[in-house]
């Protein structure tokens, strides 16, 4: 780029901090920082030990499976989240998901990168894909909060995302209505792969939030099925695993 046009390009995102500044994704306030201090402070961002399928926090160095990993076995191969799912990261993810925030997939994927692009960067990604929306859902939101998170992913690792393929191909129950046993049948037989081909090598699923594992695990055993060699995952937050 040539000066003249590296100086139009800095300011024309000086006149947009402007009209639009920044603003901390967990309160909402204008702060100069990517997280102002009081919602830095309260944000617990996971580290070890963890369990060694899910990524969820367990309390003790010798547990190597959190209580959900230890009595289940999963289609997904191992996954990680960025924060323990507390109610400041759940208004970020809603206003994410619900009110069109869409900027925030930027700081997300950056969040995330940040802390595992080394992890990622280990599995050997073939393909990155976002868990998707059922029709209906997607027509009333206007987007999939997942695959905006997945492209800003992509775009940063230099992967290639599909958005298209991976279908959910019945309208399910939203999971934090319902127990246990309703979660796994109401996801069972709910994702279809739609690609032409067979796929190869692994594949990274990106999501808004581990809660269950059930999302994840009946989406990974889809792609499994259509020939991907292992199946990971990355989600912004996920809850505890005592």
């Amino acid at each position: 780029m040539s000066r003249l046009g590296r100086g139009a390009a800095g300011g024309l995102e000086t006149i947009l901090g402007w009209l639009y500044p920044h603003v901390c994704p967990f309160c909402g306030k204008v702060t100069e920082e990517r997280i102002c201090g009081p919602c830095r402070k309260k944000l617990v961002y996971i580290g070890e030990p963890r369990c060694m399928r899910c990524g969820k926090p367990v309390r003790l160095e010798s547990s190597e499976y959190c209580l959900d990993c230890g009595k289940r076995s999963w289609m997904y191969d191992r996954g990680y989240a960025l924060w323990v799912h507390s109610k400041e990261v759940q208004k970020s993810i809603y206003q994410f998901k619900y009110h069109n925030r869409r900027i925030f997939g930027r700081f997300y994927a950056e969040e995330l990168l940040s802390r595992y692009e080394t992890a990622v960067r280990r599995w050997n990604i073939s393909l990155i894909i976002p868990i998707p929306l059922s029709r209906k859902r997607r027509r009333i939101r206007g987007y999939n909060q997942a695959e905006i998170l997945a492209e800003e992913i992509g775009r940063r690792l230099g992967l290639p995302v599909d958005g298209r393929h991976l279908v959910r191909i019945r309208d399910t129950s939203p999971q934090k209505k319902l127990g246990a046993a309703e979660r796994k049948r109401n996801l069972r037989g709910a994702f279809a792969w739609k690609g032409t081909g067979r796929l190869r090598g692994n594949v990274l699923l990106v999501d808004d939030i581990y809660t269950t594992g059930n999302t994840i695990h009946y989406a990974a055993g889809t792609l499994k099925q259509a020939g991907a060699d292992k199946v990971y995952f990355l989600t912004i937050s996920i809850g505890q695993g005592y």
